[in-house]
């Protein structure tokens, strides 16, 4: 399980995402991405969140290459 938050090259559909999110916290991107479309059905700035956190996570790559991996 990777500790980091980055948006990894496998496993994504749109972003990465709900893929970075779940290799973080330990569940399966499947899950976090069923849990996100279940939070639409809410009110509330779902999707801003996600816009910046796709923003704000590095590419697995560049974390890679920024701390010399």
């Amino acid at each position: 399980m990777s500790r980091k938050l980055v948006r990894p090259r496998q496993g994504r559909m749109i972003a990465g995402v709900c893929a970075g999110l779940g290799q973080r916290f330990g569940m399966s991107a499947g899950m976090v991405r069923l849990l996100f479309l279940l939070s639409l059905l809410l009110p509330g700035t779902q999707v801003i969140v996600y816009l910046v956190l796709w923003f704000l996570m590095p590419n697995e790559d560049r974390y890679l290459a920024s701390t010399g991996y």
